[in-house]
């Protein structure tokens, strides 16, 4: 599956559209069928999202979109640290020289992945650390955009979102899916808490809210608080 999508600020001032618009690119990578995001804007800057890249096509693949549209990687982030969503992290900052960020809480769990990555048929994985911590409350900035960073633990035990209001953007990782939730029987996770974080961060974001998760196709907070059967709340 591999998404365009071109979301505008302001839908009535068409002459604004250049200055005011973040493209989406989405991969899917790997045999858990992760979704790699790079967001961008006009000036050219990027972002990088849970790179899952490990085949050299995959890893062609993403770098052939950064150059083909003469993108400028500034950042590499991590919503989490598990191994489907940081197999490509070596690749791209060693590819790019830009730093790699995560939540402070989910450092160790990113640490983990070389011991158990040739058990899940990955033995060339390559480690790479962190270079700095991403903190709820905050916002990473790339050309004239910014996401703000929200806490929303429950699958891992450092997962953050990134969220852009205005344009109704949420990349939100493995904690809200199109009809599911991420999974809670992995080390650092827990039900309730998930849960709490999807009713207390994700669902406050507004009904037109875009959710781009982890795996499978994007949904929107309304329909989960409708739909969902793991935490929809009474309408």
């Amino acid at each position: 599956m591999k998404i365009i999508l071109q979301i505008c600020l302001n839908r009535n001032y068409p002459e604004r559209i250049s200055r005011l618009m973040i493209t989406i690119k989405s991969f899917t990578f790997n045999p858990f069928m992760e979704n790699t995001y790079i967001l961008s804007d006009e000036t050219g800057e990027c972002v990088i999202i849970d790179p899952g890249c490990i085949e050299p096509i995959e890893k062609k693949e993403l770098s052939d979109y950064v150059e083909s549209n003469e993108l400028k990687v500034k950042y590499l982030l991590n919503t989490h640290g598990h191994i489907d969503h940081v197999l490509g992290n070596y690749y791209v900052k060693d590819r790019y020289g830009v730093p790699l960020l995560i939540h402070r809480l989910d450092e160790a769990t990113l640490r983990s992945v070389s011991a158990y990555a040739p058990v899940y048929g990955f033995p060339g994985y390559e480690e790479t650390e962190q270079d700095d911590y991403l903190e709820e409350g905050k916002s990473i900035s790339f050309g004239n955009s910014s996401l703000e960073i929200i806490f929303v633990p429950g699958h891992a035990p450092g997962h953050i979102a990134f969220v852009n209001k205005e344009q109704s953007i949420c990349i939100s990782g493995d904690v809200l899916f199109d009809g599911s939730i991420g999974r809670t029987d992995l080390p650092g996770g827990d039900f309730d808490t998930l849960i709490k974080s999807i009713h207390t961060q994700i669902f406050p974001l507004g009904d037109s809210m875009v959710v781009y998760p982890g795996h499978g196709s994007e949904t929107t907070v309304g329909k989960e608080k409708i739909s969902n059967p793991f935490c929809a709340i009474s309408q």
